[in-house]
């Protein structure tokens, strides 16, 4: 039991130490990384929704 715990308090050890190293983005790169992911979000969307839109038309023809 002991050594779980002495283990379980280096790995948040290490994974602190590790953050430390992380360099995280300025506010810059952080708005136009969002602006990146929310076009791209939003033309998947549409992208599905053209497809769903046309199977939808092909299927009502068959049936």
């Amino acid at each position: 039991m002991k050594q779980s715990f002495g283990s379980m308090f280096s790995f948040f050890g290490d994974s602190w130490g590790e953050l430390k190293k992380v360099r995280w983005p300025n506010r810059k790169e952080l708005t136009s990384y969002t602006i990146v992911v929310l076009c791209t979000v939003v033309f998947v969307a549409l992208y599905f929704w053209v497809l769903d839109i046309g199977i939808s038309a092909i299927v009502e023809a068959i049936i």
